[in-house]
């Protein structure tokens, strides 16, 4: 038998529809994510940490979820919106249906609604709180929560989703090798686990975790990187003492305007001339430890298809984005260039220190949903390490 939920936005807007997932009540900024494909990737994302997902893609969960494409330890959206939930798991790397999924890990979803009157609405309006039940409420309560749950702005999320303590990454490189798919006459014994092989980690960096998701990681040690996780709120002091050639600053959820501490610590790093790179967060934190500023997008750039201009080539890349956030180019001192910019709106999408072997982008190289355009900066990365060695 079927359960009622119902989606409640803050202006009012009420959205009734099938409930699956945990039956639960949660609370979040109503946001939207125009992939096709990656939703398990998405979920599993700490930078949704606090955020209700709608999907812009019709249909969500024909390939189900497997336990190995997970950005993270679990799920970390608030809720999942979709406008038809797949009767139907056909992919042959599938352990389970999304619906499963979310009810084990207490995450509510709501299928039947009209998606595109939904992105519609917060396209104009902008990213509003809500609240997704698939439990016995009224729609004045289900209004109600959303309208006392405030906004994203000044909410720091990144001390939630942080892991509370330093490790080497994939140690033994049991998780780092990239996925292969087996062609030809004679079939793999294990077809599951067929991988790439890696080459030597010739090179130890110091990776903060923000929200790190987990390809992040992969992607580094598929460069060669060898790589030290710290925690969120890491002293300057102590990431040094592991004597890092580069510093890796993570993705990761909330207001980066929150997050004063870290980016005090980041801007003495930054004295220190190591080499840095930031991505989505990291780039925000960065940005604020060059002198900059952030500000609040009115929906985000959230999705697989995002085109981005490097100015220094002429180079048009499209990429994966999630955030909300962005680094407001009028603070910014004149010894900070801003070398990439969004096409759609032009909001900055990369930043270079013109002295230092700092810079940082804003969208997603690691993808994981989305594009490969942009892995070659894990390369650049690798680069201005050796050129700074």
């Amino acid at each position: 038998m079927s359960t009622r939920a119902v989606l409640a936005l803050a202006d009012g807007t009420i959205f009734h529809g099938t409930a699956f997932g945990a039956r639960v009540t949660s609370v979040g900024e109503v946001c939207f994510n125009t992939s096709m494909t990656g939703y398990q990737e998405i979920l599993t994302d700490p930078s949704y940490r606090g955020q209700i997902v709608t999907m812009t893609y019709p249909q969500i969960g024909n390939y189900g979820v497997n336990t190995v494409d997970v950005e993270s330890w679990r799920p970390h959206a608030a809720g999942l919106v979709v406008r038809e939930l797949s009767p139907v798991v056909s992919n042959w790397r599938a352990d389970q249906d999304l619906a499963s999924y979310l009810a084990e890990n207490g995450i509510p979803g709501i299928t039947g609604i009209d998606t595109r009157a939904l992105v519609r609405k917060l396209r104009v309006q902008g990213a509003m709180p809500g609240t997704l039940s698939t439990e016995d409420i009224t729609d004045a309560e289900a209004v109600a929560r959303a309208r006392a749950w405030g906004s994203m702005e000044g909410r720091d999320y990144v001390s939630e989703v942080t892991h509370p303590a330093p490790f080497a990454w994939d140690a033994d490189d049991s998780l780092s090798p990239a996925f292969r798919l087996v062609q030809g006459s004679v079939p793999h014994p294990f077809p599951r686990a067929a991988r790439y092989p890696l080459p030597a980690a010739d090179i130890p960096i110091v990776a903060y975790d923000f929200g790190i998701k987990y390809n992040i990681l992969r992607r580094l040690r598929q460069k060669g990187f060898r790589v030290q996780v710290v925690p969120a709120h890491t002293k300057a002091a102590d990431v040094l003492a592991y004597k890092p050639a580069g510093i890796f600053l993570s993705n990761g959820p909330g207001d980066p305007a929150a997050l004063g501490g870290i980016v005090r610590e980041v801007t003495s790093l930054v004295d220190s001339g190591i080499p840095m790179f930031g991505i989505c967060l990291g780039h925000q934190i960065l940005g604020q430890a060059l002198g900059g500023k952030t500000f609040k997008l009115k929906f985000g750039h959230r999705g697989g298809n995002q085109p981005v201009k490097d100015l220094e080539s002429g180079r048009v890349e499209i990429t994966s984005q999630n955030h909300g956030f962005a680094v407001d180019p009028a603070s910014l001192p004149s010894n900070v260039a801003v070398n990439r910019i969004n096409l759609n709106d032009q909001t900055v999408e990369g930043l270079r220190h013109r002295s230092k072997p700092v810079f940082c982008v804003q969208y997603h190289p690691e993808a994981s949903p989305g594009p490969h355009d942009s892995t070659p900066l894990f390369d650049e990365f690798r680069e201005l390490i050796l050129r700074h060695g």
